[in-house]
């Protein structure tokens, strides 16, 4: 297989909207390049691990939507390493979301429509978006950072000598092999060093891969996922919420200090900490199956009213920006 190849991309997709669209496109080991609007990634593959870079060429300088993707990878790829590119990518990008779903999300949200928003990035596996979500839990954004890209560069494969991505995410066979002493010591993860290990060790091996074929099923009932998500290690009610969206099940909303901060700051609610949490969910309640959706959305309009389109967000500088106290009104 050449080391360039190409995928399609839905005819409404626009890679530098639609992969800055989530707060994971800032942490390790993705890489976005605010000059070149490349996507640069590092991926554990059956062959070993590879750097793949992404971009959506143009016609001139005029955007365009649909236009198929360019994968470059950093070392020749056999059928089933160029298979599992396709694969990650596809979940990454949200390729295989009908665009007849996203129309129907701009139909009860038709705010979002003008701009074309609805696809929502996430990790290229289930994995790695629980270990992501357990990582931004009771703790603020710039910390977030720092110990994703620890645990990438501690217990992740090197991918390359050098660039913007050096390491791939950790699988859960290492993690689940790792002491919790040096996930604390060395990736700075602090309580949820054995959290992590134990989850781990949940999605390691055949039985780990049929649960995640499990959860990522859409056949799979919401209640029962929801169930299951809860009685993971490091996954409370709001951790459960966050994934249940990131797995496309976008009517719950992990509501968490910054939706506080929202409600006040931008929406003009006003009461105690817990009638703010009944009068988001309140609010967003019309907009059903896409209720996170308009939530994220509208919160990520006022993020960038902050720092300009996401698109032009650096990993290392805007990136590690995104709190309570920078982002008041």
């Amino acid at each position: 297989m050449p080391r360039r190849f190409s995928i399609p991309a839905p005819g409404d997709f626009v890679l530098r909207r639609d992969y800055c669209s989530y707060g994971y496109f800032l942490l390790w080991p993705n890489h976005w390049s605010v000059a070149d609007e490349v996507v640069t990634r590092a991926l554990a593959l059956p062959g070993g691990p590879a750097v793949v870079r992404i971009a959506q060429p143009t016609e001139g300088r005029r955007e365009k939507a649909g236009r198929p993707l360019a994968i470059e990878a950093s070392r020749t790829l056999d059928r089933r390493d160029a298979a599992e590119v396709r694969a990650r990518l596809t979940r990454m990008l949200r390729l295989d979301e009908p665009a007849e779903r996203i129309g129907e999300f701009h139909g009860v949200d038709p705010r979002h429509q003008r701009s074309g928003r609805g696809r929502l990035m996430r990790s290229p596996t289930l994995f790695e978006d629980l270990i992501k979500t357990v990582t931004s839990c009771n703790v603020q954004w710039p910390s977030t950072v720092v110990m994703n890209r620890r645990l990438c560069e501690v217990a992740g494969d090197r991918a390359a000598d050098e660039g913007p991505v050096t390491h791939t995410f950790p699988s859960a066979e290492r993690l689940a092999r790792t002491r919790p002493g040096t996930l604390r010591a060395r990736c700075r993860v602090g309580y949820r060093d054995a959290r992590i290990v134990d989850l781990s060790r949940r999605f390691a091996g055949e039985e780990g891969a049929r649960l995640a074929g499990w959860m990522e099923d859409p056949a799979t009932p919401d209640d029962a996922l929801w169930e299951a998500l809860l009685e993971l290690p490091g996954i409370g009610p709001y951790a459960a919420a966050n994934v249940m969206q990131l797995l496309g099940r976008y009517h719950r909303l992990p509501l968490d200090t910054e939706s506080l901060r929202h409600g006040r700051a931008v929406l003009g609610m006003k009461g105690t900490d817990r009638a703010l949490m009944k009068r988001l969910h309140a609010h967003y309640a019309p907009f059903g199956p896409h209720a996170f959706r308009s939530y994220w959305f509208e919160l990520w309009d006022f993020y960038e009213s902050k720092h300009g389109p996401s698109w032009t967000w650096h990993r290392d500088t805007t990136g590690t920006q995104f709190t309570a106290s920078k982002l008041s009104v």
